[in-house]
């Protein structure tokens, strides 16, 4: 396949090939996930692999992992045959996964950890000076010896934990690693120490696959690309030879004319006004919300902007301070900020966002269930006509309302809880992280509709949206104001005009108080 800003002399004098995928398909049932798919990676580079959600990036590392076996297609692996039997047969060739959710047993120590399944025995007894020994030296290859081998890994910061991950992957002689989506839950310090470990890996001759929805972070880190659309290799090509808007287009198969739509706006009453409000890790903040309008909340995680969003919605304990949701102040609880017409999207898609063993339609209607006559029985027919005009509404792709929410992708799972929100016809939207994790087509589908929502095209009563991100470029983009939350303490909102990615990081590590 031709690639990108490649000339045969570059890719001539590129180091042999560690990591080779050639023409893998993989078939379920009638769904084509994979159909010939090619990913080569040579030692010492970095990879990035992109595509939207359901474009087959998942499964291809599955079946590189040892998880699922291939219909079709050959593997090799450091120029021999690679065919693994499970994910214990790929680790031990050489081949490790660090998911986006970490797989590490939080009660055991860093060092157990790190020799967890290989661990140095004699007469079937654990040699723990040995195992001590092997994850310093693992930590030692990473840069990091400051973390303690005998410190229990659920007492260490995320990213730390992360390191004991990819520590481990050392400590068995990992040739080719695979990063899926690892600065999703990080900060930003955090995501740029990320990248000086993975160049580190680079200069210490490993293959690392970069997996990443953020695109312009995989052509910062990566030397090549590989786009996938539909389960194909659309194009491979040298990173720095193509612009975020190149990819991205490779990505949904057509130009993406405007990620960030914005209808003429006009604020108008406050809906929701926050005075002097504490909780948690939200030492103090204040804030006045209008109709019409798309206001955002900047800061590094941790900074106390989740649980300001969550004691507005009564998830959180407020310690002191006043909440008012349009006429209603006092006492708030989730039932309560429904009633009153606030609803709100969490971060935590899958652990507390939705019920992902129930149907669509379930998901999307459970705040507000059709029913019928006194005893108020659910009537499925009436759920499922309403939550397919959300479906058609929302372009989810599903199999029809009442399909397990669990077989579709995250964005589409996004679209859903979304969807929940405006099926509520709620007034007031909350929204935490509204586009973590899903693909940049899906992203400019949410975009859009939080644009409709603040300015409804069809004349009716606009909607007021509260928009917390870490994603700076998107609260650039969609907000009308953007307040910044440093330490627990929110600064003021103030017109995105004023705001550009350097100020508002500035901001959120106290460097500077705004523009």
């Amino acid at each position: 396949m031709a690639e990108v800003g490649q000339s045969p002399a570059d890719a001539a004098g590129r180091g042999a090939p560690r990591l080779e995928m050639y023409g893998v398909a993989k078939r379920f049932g009638a769904t084509v996930a994979l159909d010939g798919v090619d990913l080569v990676v040579p030692a010492g580079e970095v990879h990035a692999l992109v595509g939207e959600n359901g474009a087959g990036k998942s499964t291809l590392m599955k079946v590189l992992s040892g998880a699922i076996q291939p219909d079709a297609g050959s593997m090799r692996l450091a120029g021999r045959s690679y065919r693994p039997r499970n994910p214990a047969d790929a680790r031990r060739a050489g081949v490790a996964m660090i998911y986006q959710e970490l797989s590490l047993a939080p009660h055991l120590s860093v060092a157990d950890n790190i020799v967890l399944g290989v661990e140095p025995t004699r007469m079937g007894l654990v040699r723990r000076g040995q195992a001590r020994r092997c994850a310093r030296d693992a930590l030692a290859q990473l840069g990091h010896q400051d973390i303690p081998p005998d410190r229990p890994v659920g007492s260490l910061p995320l990213a730390a934990q992360q390191l004991v991950e990819i520590a481990r992957a050392l400590a068995v002689g990992c040739r080719a690693l695979v990063l899926d989506e690892p600065t999703s839950s990080l900060a930003r310090a955090d995501v740029q120490r990320l990248f000086d470990l993975v160049k580190r890996l680079r200069r210490q001759g490993l293959a690392v696959v970069y997996i990443s929805h953020f695109i312009e972070e995989a052509k910062q880190v990566a030397d090549r690309f590989t786009v996938l659309r539909d389960g194909r290799t659309v194009r491979t090509g040298d990173a720095a030879a193509v612009s975020v808007d190149q990819i991205v287009s490779m990505m949904i198969g057509r130009r993406l004319e405007q990620l960030y739509p914005r209808s003429h706006r006009r604020p108008g009453e406050v809906i929701v006004e926050v005075e002097g409000l504490s909780s948690g890790r939200c030492a103090t903040a204040a804030l006045a919300l209008r109709r019409g309008e798309v206001l955002g909340i900047a800061g590094l995680v941790g900074a106390g902007r989740t649980e300001l969003l969550r004691a507005v919605f009564g998830l959180e304990k407020v310690r002191s301070g006043r909440v008012r949701v349009a006429a209603y102040v006092g006492p708030a609880s989730p039932v309560r900020r429904w009633a009153q017409g606030a609803g709100m999207l969490s971060e935590d898609r899958s652990g507390e966002g939705l019920a992902v063993a129930m149907s669509v339609a379930d998901n999307l209607t459970l705040s507000k269930l059709p029913t019928s006559g006194p005893l108020r029985l659910i009537l499925p027919r009436r759920q499922d006509a309403a939550a397919s005009r959300w479906i058609d509404r929302l372009n989810i792709r599903c199999r029809g309302p009442r399909q397990e929410l669990r077989g579709l992708s995250g964005g589409n799972q996004q679209k859903v809880a979304l969807a929940r929100l405006l099926h509520h016809d709620v007034d007031v939207l909350l929204l935490d992280e509204p586009t973590r994790g899903i693909d940049v087509a899906s992203k400019a589908e949410i975009y859009g509709r939080i644009d409709e929502l603040a300015s409804p095209a069809t004349g009716g009563p606009p909607k007021a949206v509260l928009v917390v991100s870490s994603y700076l470029p998107e609260l650039l983009g969609i907000c009308d104001r953007v307040a910044v939350m440093c330490r627990g303490r929110l600064g003021p909102a103030r017109p995105v005009e004023l705001w550009d990615e350097r100020s508002l990081m500035l901001a959120a590590t106290g460097g500077e108080d705004g523009p």
